[in-house]
């Protein structure tokens, strides 16, 4: 996260549960506690970072928490994908998308090699799952610019989310990435989001938005 806890705090308000695409090592549960949140579904795709996720879960107090953790992608219909790899950032910037400015902005970061992952999307996964999403209505999201294509794979659910904490892009950071504008308009224009909260970095390339629903 590049904000810090407070800034995020005065917007999330009332926050009941988060579905964590993208969850990584799952760094964000204590965070999630400061706040509140008891009801969490982590989506990670990639194998090993799934696998330390749920052994990063196993050593945190989940007395009072729901938590789910799922081996899956997210995007707009089911499929298998090719995953772009790297291990020089802890796998933090894989991406089912083809790295572009990437290589430029993080020379030391390279994809070495692909990873065959699962793919299903929100609205189904929800469905299937029988997901009470009077209990959810927060996405965090960082799956390195494939974000339209996860919220395309979640017009139901999206009706029902107040908050999303996104990574943006102002660049093709990814080959074909969506870009800020695009997210604002998708967003906006449908769902009655807001953009409230920005910080960029990296020469304003990329960075992290708060969208809070105002409608």
């Amino acid at each position: 996260m590049l904000f810090k806890l407070d800034e995020l705090s005065k917007h999330l308000k009332d926050v009941r549960g988060v579905f964590h695409i993208g969850a990584h090592y799952g760094q964000e549960l204590e965070t999630y506690k400061k706040l509140n949140v008891k009801d969490i579904v982590f989506f990670e795709p990639v194998i090993e970072s799934y696998l330390k996720l749920n052994d990063m879960i196993k050593d945190f107090d989940t007395e009072g928490f729901n938590i789910r953790t799922e081996n899956v992608a997210l995007g707009h219909r089911d499929g298998v994908k090719k995953m772009y790899m790297e291990t020089a950032n802890q796998g933090q910037s894989c991406s089912l998308l083809k790295p572009k400015e990437h290589l430029k902005l993080y020379p030391s970061i390279t994809f070495d090699s692909q990873e065959e992952v699962t793919q299903t999307f929100l609205d189904k996964y929800v469905e299937e799952n029988g997901i009470d999403m009077s209990r959810f209505n927060l996405i965090n999201i960082d799956v390195q610019g494939y974000e339209l294509e996860v919220f395309k794979g979640a017009s139901n659910v999206l009706h029902d989310i107040d908050f999303i904490y996104t990574e943006v892009n102002l660049v093709e950071v990814y080959e074909n990435c969506a870009k800020m504008g695009e997210l604002d308009e998708f967003l906006g224009d449908i769902y009655g989001f807001e953009r409230v909260l920005t910080k960029l970095t990296k020469g304003d390339t990329w960075g992290d938005a708060l969208y809070v629903k105002s409608r």
